[in-house]
């Protein structure tokens, strides 16, 4: 059997450790690997785990497990890949971050593979993937491990919360069935819904503000029934440049606690054309957090009705 192992390598604006941090907690790969849409533990220990990730490849979203092991110490990822699709045969690498100063660090990406059945042409179709998904990873990241690292003071993240007296099941029925909401939420005007893959959804709607305006949002969500609905917005309001969330349903002795989280990026450029020129920071935040929770509030509030009047 030929094993191919091959390298590549980009230095980036940001500390070793914060870049390590990044690439080691799986919750930020939606934001530092655009293609990735939600990221989740399977099995978790210290140093070792498998995790499942959804992503889109070609404009159509996939899932699939890999394994890693996790050595801070030596600033050290491994992954392999559980189950390769054709014509891989077997898939595993390694990150590396080296320090080159204070605030700079080289990201060396190692891939180890093999064919099916070591067919040449299928080595090379590897190859060439390989070459070119690298490529454009590691240029992705450096763009994006940079932003997050610049970016910590215009992330944030906030969670509204209701206690619905019904079933999780009906609470979660009334989110997942986004298809519905242009008859059951008086803010969504139209929704264009699909789901060929079940329990992987792309929804995009048209959502009408309090000044009667309407504007087009496009996300892509993964299903967990009846507990935990999450997704990555990639069409974006001008004041964001990342907004991911969730919404849960977990029961409690009165019910159900339905919740929406979401995690923002401030877009600072467009602050002033927007808010105007005065407009903060804050000013900025304030906004994007009112508008969001305002449309989750009402969501959760119109799913408590349905769910409550289910029982």
């Amino acid at each position: 059997m030929t094993t191919r192992e091959v390298e590549h390598e980009i230095t980036v604006a940001a500390p070793a450790q914060a870049v390590y941090r990044l690439i080691a907690e799986v919750e930020n790969w939606p934001r530092i690997f655009p293609p990735t849409l939600y990221v989740d533990h399977v099995e978790r220990g210290e140093r070792e785990e498998r995790i499942r990730i959804w992503a889109t490849a070609n404009g159509a979203p996939k899932n699939w497990t890999s394994k890693r092991t996790l050595d801070p110490d030596n600033l050290r990822i491994t992954f392999r890949q559980e189950v390769s699709t054709p014509p891989v045969a077997a898939m595993g690498g390694t990150w590396i971050i080296e320090p080159v100063s204070a605030t700079e660090s080289r990201i060396r990406l190692l891939h180890d593979y093999r064919a099916i059945d070591d067919d040449p042409e299928g080595l090379k179709w590897i190859d060439e993937a390989v070459d070119r998904n690298s490529r454009s990873e590691l240029a992705a990241l450096k763009t994006n491990v940079e932003l997050a690292h610049a970016s910590e003071e215009i992330t944030f993240s906030f969670e509204d919360t209701v206690q619905i007296d019904g079933s999780a099941k009906d609470a979660y029925d009334f989110v997942n069935e986004a298809n519905l909401w242009p008859e059951r939420l008086p803010h969504v005007a139209t929704v264009r819904f699909e789901e060929e893959t079940p329990g992987l959804q792309s929804l995009e709607m048209d959502t009408r503000a309090k000044d009667g305006s309407t504007h087009t949002t496009k996300s892509y969500r993964v299903t967990f029934p009846h507990h935990r609905i999450a997704y990555k917005q990639i069409t974006l309001p001008a004041l964001m440049t990342l907004h991911t969330g969730y919404w849960t349903f977990e029961e409690n002795e009165d019910g159900v606690a339905a919740s929406s989280q979401h995690t923002v990026v401030l877009n600072t450029e467009n602050i002033a054309r927007i808010l105007g020129a005065d407009a903060t920071v804050a000013d900025a935040r304030e906004y994007v957090q009112t508008a969001l929770s305002t449309n989750s509030r009402a969501t959760l509030g119109y799913a408590k009705a349905y769910a409550e009047g289910k029982r």
